[in-house]
């Protein structure tokens, strides 16, 4: 069981999306705008966020951005707007996935398992403490990935990353020096193939490298895909 916030304006659709979520067993909060769910978020933190781009009180896109400074919750954005541009700018805020309206409630709930699972994963894996070393315009930079916790530290500091964020930057360090295609990153990291989606990576990408300070751990290999660069040092630790 999860819990799970619903922020949608509309209250037929948002009392289906309860229900439906309900029946899985989860915990379910319902917000019909905006105002207090920022509040909510730091006193009882979600496990995923299902939420509504435009709203009465404000842009959802926007809010997300401002929620990434403090939280690193999953976020699903609901939305009639169907351009790549808009799902680009979705996943720049830290969106993890995008839902365009109108859908299945099928269709919904598993999505809302897929990140949840990506999520839950983080804090199941190995607890070893991966450390990687990186020499850039004459300085040493480090790269701490702390898989059990989903900690992540760049020279020292801790970087929030989102779920699929992780997902990307752990697969990547995994196989280092090994090139991977941005379709193995969206069936392996994403658990989905969309219209449009390889832009998905590209944008989960370039996010999870302004996070690093813009040091290049990962190459852009053109064509091709991504490979992650560095000098790994293994120790196991309890962080």
């Amino acid at each position: 069981m999860a819990r799970v916030f619903v922020v949608e304006d509309n209250e037929g659709l948002r009392e289906t999306i309860v229900s439906y979520l309900r029946l899985e067993q989860h915990d379910v909060v319902a917000f019909a705008r905006l105002s207090g769910l920022k509040e909510a978020v730091r006193m009882q933190p979600p496990d995923v966020i299902i939420l509504d781009v435009m709203l009465p009180d404000g842009d959802g896109f926007l809010f997300a951005r401002t929620l990434r400074v403090f939280s690193s919750a999953p976020i699903i954005f609901l939305t009639a707007r169907i351009s790549e541009s808009d799902r680009i700018t979705g996943f720049e805020v830290g969106g993890d996935d995008y839902v365009v309206k109108p859908f299945s409630n099928k269709e919904l709930m598993l999505r809302v398992q897929a990140v949840l699972r990506r999520s839950q994963a983080t804090h199941t894996d190995s607890a070893a403490l991966r450390r990687w070393r990186l020499e850039h315009n004459g300085a040493e930079h480090e790269l701490e990935l702390y898989e059990a916790g989903h900690i992540c530290r760049h020279n020292g500091a801790e970087v929030t990353l989102t779920a699929a964020e992780w997902k990307i930057l752990n697969h990547l360090s995994e196989n280092a020096a090994i090139v991977v295609s941005r379709e193995r990153l969206l069936g392996v990291c994403l658990d989905y193939l969309a219209e449009g989606s390889e832009r998905t990576i590209d944008t989960h990408i370039k996010n999870i490298r302004t996070k690093l300070g813009k040091v290049p751990w990962i190459d852009t290999v053109r064509g091709f895909g991504y490979r992650f660069v560095g000098r790994e040092e293994r120790e196991k630790t309890n962080a």
